[in-house]
């Protein structure tokens, strides 16, 4: 795994200094502490990090061609380059290197940007076409790669694997979106292709940027998941599911470096490990983490499977005070970033770099197989909006969810308001509240009115509304995937596990985003994915039970988080009321500090939950309070 950056003259020829290109690429050394490199030519210039997985002699970064018509620096892991590199063989391509790399040259040449939907992996690349003048940027499918984008008031286009690089810029604006606020406060991140900043843009998973000297930029999609539409009642299986998991696994145990698993405990990094332990050389090592608190502790799961396929199992414990790196959260995110996992992500990546460079996870199984509770729910609330007439619903139901009282203390199936003020809406608002981290409600008078105000009508649902409205035949489980594999997968699941384990130079390999196998696994019948007492991921809780403990199964799906709760009123509690007195959020203006206040003071009673709010505000704070190195002046 790499960290790239650069810049491009879209108007011209002018130089740039290698030091400013290289202040870019030291930005995010972190991702690549195995070797630099650079490229300059008029108007040109490209930087790479290299943490060396393939290829370690010979996979140097950039790459050229030997005529020097093509450079590139590349992010990321190819697992068919092997296949991709005979295809090329025979047309007479001659490779000098064992590395991926070298297939992206050799397959641009050839192909274009028909290479793109020809690659399995993840990447985020900067290819450099000196024959017609055109610098293309491009990122995978499902955007395990990060790649972020500036097009400067000069007419120069900057480009990073994270923000920090862009920052290192002095002509870089750092204005903040307010827009990109609001999206943060309602889902707890920042979609793309939006960041906290107004001048830089994240590249959207599945498409390419072309710039090509003298003209505009143009964005364009080359893949989507719809793209794999299968004909109708196509046969799937069991036995099918087992193996294209088993090959997309296999795919990814290719490395010249260690290589291990993250082991959470749940349903698919668990199946995960089962599945190398077929296949790996030797022992699986695997990396686990624990919580003294029974309720968000899966430790016990997690060595259960490490014992039954004799892995190498280290697993740690910890405890609040671990977490004194919730204060490096913009440092790494660089950004709002309010996934609450992101704390515990970071602890087990720390723990696997001690002793491997990369790492398998079950990242994706949710969302291509339906994992997540609140598929289940939305269904059900399309079936009554199918029977109930809009009306209805909205003169009636709307107000019965406003009269309600929010009692998140009762038991759940009291718990009528959330589900009221959902089927008063429809099926894309009723879903974008479903995903919100905080609801208008709450949102809105957390909030101060010049914030409010500065949004100029923005609606933040737009995000999930766009998602629904695709141009496709799905039914209304994918319609609700496919917005999540659009939204939430590469703006919260993806940047958190990228940004967590590049902290720590760790590479982290995503079977169950493998294109073939979350393609074929979100087209399945909502019956396969959603099926009664088997919940969601019916069809691989089942084929796994040859593999694993039933119990680990069909237990309830409890997620990879922290007592946060808890915690706030607990050894964090001091922290949390001061959030109420702080200069940095009195500054910036967004949030009503009276209302933060008795948010805190609330939740510190124990009757209300009020952790979500106080988190996202926390985040903010620590956000705002940072305050970026110097930039670099290009000339």
């Amino acid at each position: 795994m790499c960290g790239i950056a650069g810049l491009f003259d879209t108007k011209g020829s002018r130089p740039f200094p290698a030091a400013v290109v290289r202040g870019m690429t030291d930005a995010i050394a972190h991702r690549g502490p195995d070797g630099e490199g650079l490229h300059l030519e008029p108007g040109v210039a490209l930087g790479h990090r290299r943490l060396a997985i393939i290829d370690i002699a010979g996979g140097a970064q950039p790459m050229r061609t030997a005529d020097g018509a093509l450079t590139i620096v590349f992010n990321g892991e190819i697992y068919n380059f092997a296949e991709l590199r005979a295809q090329l063989q025979a047309t007479g391509a001659h490779f000098t290197t064992r590395s991926d790399t070298e297939v992206l040259l050799h397959g641009w040449r050839q192909w274009g940007e028909a290479l793109l939907p020809k690659l399995r992996g993840m990447f985020a690349l900067a290819l450099w076409d000196a024959r017609d003048r055109t610098l293309i940027l491009a990122r995978d499918p499902f955007g395990k790669k990060p790649l972020h984008y500036a097009l400067l008031s000069d007419g120069t286009l900057a480009f990073g694997s994270e923000i920090k690089a862009l920052l290192r810029l002095a002509d870089v604006p750092r204005d903040l979106d307010p827009a990109a606020i609001e999206d943060f406060l309602t889902y707890g991140y920042i979609p793309d292709p939006k960041s906290v900043y107004a001048a830089i843009r994240k590249l959207e998973p599945g498409h390419l940027l072309l710039a090509r000297r003298g003209d505009p930029i143009r964005l364009q999609r080359y893949w989507s998941v719809l793209d794999a539409l299968p004909g109708a009642d196509a046969p799937t299986s069991e036995a099918e599911l087992v193996e294209r998991l088993g090959e997309a696994v296999r795919s990814r145990l290719v490395s010249d470096v260690p290589l291990g698993a993250l082991l959470s405990g749940g349903v698919d990094s668990s199946a995960v490990v089962a599945m190398m332990a077929g296949s790996a050389e030797g022992r699986v090592r695997a990396f686990s983490i624990s919580f003294g608190e029974r309720g968000f502790d899966e430790s016990d799961y997690a060595r259960r499977v490490a014992a039954m396929y004799g892995a190498d199992h280290d697993i740690r414990q910890v405890q609040a005070d671990d977490f004194d790196q919730m204060r490096r959260l913009p440092e790494i995110y660089d950004e709002p970033f309010g996934d609450v996992s992101a704390l515990p992500t970071l602890a087990v990546c720390a723990q696997a770099r001690r002793s491997v460079t990369v790492a398998l996870s079950g990242d994706g199984g949710d969302e291509v197989l339906a994992g997540y509770r609140r598929y289940k729910l939305h269904c059900a609330g399309e079936r009554v909006r199918r029977r109930l007439p809009e009306g209805l619903r909205r003169t009636v139901l709307g107000p019965l969810g406003r009269a309600y009282p929010r009692a998140a203390w009762l038991p759940r199936p009291l718990r009528a308001k959330t589900t009221l003020n959902e089927l008063a809406l429809d099926s894309a608002d009723a879903y974008a509240r479903i995903v919100a981290a905080l609801p208008g409600e709450v949102r809105g008078p957390l909030t101060t009115p010049e914030f409010r105000a500065s949004l100029g009508g923005y609606d933040s649902a737009d995000v999930v509304r766009s998602a629904f409205a695709v141009d496709a035949p799905l039914d209304p489980l994918q319609r609700a995937q496919y917005a999540d594999l659009t939204t939430y997968l590469p703006g919260d699941i993806l940047t958190k596990v990228d940004r967590a384990s590049m902290a720590h130079g760790l590479e982290l390999r995503a079977p169950m985003l493998d294109v073939d196998f979350a393609s074929w696994s979100f087209f399945l019948p909502p019956r396969q994915k959603l099926n009664g007492p088997r919940g969601g991921k019916a069809i691989l809780k089942h084929a796994m039970e040859r593999y694993l403990p039933k119990d680990l199964l069909y237990r309830p799906k409890q997620g990879f988080t922290i007592p946060l709760a808890d915690w706030f009123r607990g050894p964090l509690r001091d922290q949390v009321l001061g959030l109420a007195e702080s200069p940095t959020l009195r500054e910036s203006g967004v949030v009503d500090l009276g209302r933060v206040r008795r948010l805190a003071t609330g939740h510190m009673g124990g009757l209300e939950d009020h952790s979500k709010a106080l988190w996202l505000v926390w985040v903010l704070e620590a956000f705002l309070g940072r305050k970026p190195a110097a930039g670099l002046q290009m000339r």
